[in-house]
């Protein structure tokens, strides 16, 4: 879009602010009639009654639904000493500052006497929580608590908390008896004015729009192909452009997140890392040229090998290869692995530097697992290294595989014997 369009664009949405901006000034000039007198009995009727309301209902949920909760599972041995101390002192911090916060709001006369009983009651019930952290830091067992004493004390501070709610409700209900009367009378006038400033406003941006449709089918067009574009780009930064698998930085956004799925679900995860065996000196033999092309070779292979939704292939540098497999077990893990060992040898590449056949080979080291919370992402990968490792050291041209992820020693192999 040239900068003429741009310009014409921007004048007509600024039209329609205007026509909306004074529309808007009208109606506020209106409304300011009547602000007072709305604001005092909004405020009356919300910050008066029903942030009390609020207040004091999340003051009994932390009694009912924390302390009482807490308790109840100390009492069945579902929680320590050190958890019980932490929710009590929480829940009571809360209840406490939820008090404070009530008491902080405009009182009527005759509410005073009621608000300082429940005050003091809640101060009461929240000392006996306090003696029962003193039991506990003495040794105590929670055990011993007798559950008829404290269930009487949850009951009753729950009645007298209720009260204080049901009046605050009352009082709700009357203010808002009262604001809506003189909501009526301030909906009458807005809403006159308010219908003739829409009614404008729609028909002078119905002929607007109607002029920048073609402006706005113009910029979707462009915004499509811009996707369309930033699509491509953004596969290509995903995509190892020799061997078109995916590269290193993809795959570390793809295992974190398959990592963390088979951890939800607790099913197999497991992560393979393949060497090409003596890649250094197929390159000194042949060339990088035909590197490149052994490279392309075996990353068809492992395409047309693992080619599930859930199987996920990189390059993660030079001749190494990573792959992600989703819920396959150990054999079937074994099982890919021989495959890909198979099929690679069965392409008959030649490779006169190596030590272990006339033809291209690879070794893969293999770990598999059920996740769980206590796997370790890096420990996974370093088990495949050192499978990897072990394979190599067995006579290559295979692969090794284990399922032990709680330890992993790392092993590095040198580039001179890759």
């Amino acid at each position: 879009m040239n900068f003429i369009e741009a310009l014409k664009l921007k004048s007509k949405l600024l039209f329609i602010f205007i026509i909306v901006t004074i529309g808007l000034v009208i109606i506020g000039v209106m409304g300011t009639i009547n602000l007072n007198s709305m604001k005092k009995n909004l405020d009356s009727l919300y910050f008066g009654s029903l942030v009390p309301v609020i207040e004091l209902s999340t003051i009994l949920q932390t009694y009912h639904g924390n302390l009482a909760s807490t308790i109840y599972k100390a009492k069945h041995s579902e929680v320590n000493a050190y958890e019980i101390k932490a929710q009590i002192k929480t829940a009571i911090d809360t209840i406490n500052k939820e008090w404070k916060n009530y008491e902080s709001h405009f009182k009527r006369y005759e509410e005073f006497s009621y608000v300082e009983y429940t005050a003091a009651e809640i101060k009461a019930t929240n000392d006996y929580f306090f003696k029962i952290l003193d039991a506990l830091a003495v040794g105590n067992n929670i055990k011993d608590l007798s559950i008829s004493n404290f269930e009487e004390r949850i009951t009753h501070i729950h009645k007298v908390v209720s009260k204080l709610i049901e009046y605050e409700i009352d009082i709700a209900k009357y203010e808002r008896k009262n604001f809506l009367n003189l909501y009526d009378s301030i909906l009458l006038k807005v809403g006159a004015v308010l219908v003739i400033v829409i009614f404008g406003v729609m028909i002078i941006s119905y002929y607007v729009f109607k002029s920048i449709k073609n402006d706005q089918t113009t910029l979707e067009i462009t915004t499509k192909k811009l996707k369309i574009a930033n699509k491509k780009l953004e596969n290509a930064s995903y995509t190892d452009s020799l061997t078109g698998l995916y590269n290193r930085r993809y795959f570390n956004l793809i295992y974190e997140r398959e990592i963390r799925r088979a951890k939800r679900t607790h099913s197999y995860i497991t992560f393979m890392m393949l060497d090409i065996d003596y890649f250094k000196q197929y390159n000194d033999t042949y060339g990088h040229i035909e590197g490149d092309i052994a490279l392309k070779s075996v990353a068809k292979i492992l395409k047309d090998a693992l080619n599930r939704p859930s199987d996920f292939i990189f390059r993660l540098g030079g001749e190494e290869f990573g792959v992600l497999l989703s819920e396959t077990s150990e054999s079937d893990s074994a099982t890919v692995a021989a495959n890909i060992c198979d099929v690679v040898r069965d392409s008959k590449i030649e490779h006169k530097g190596s030590k272990v056949n006339e033809f291209l080979t690879v070794s893969i080291g293999v770990a598999c697992c059920i996740a769980d919370e206590a796997l370790d992402e890096e420990v996974l990968i370093s088990r495949a290294d050192e499978m990897l490792y072990s394979a190599k050291e067995n006579g290559r041209d295979g692969y090794d595989i284990t399922t032990n992820v709680s330890t992993a020693t790392p092993h590095i192999i040198e580039e001179a014997s890759a």
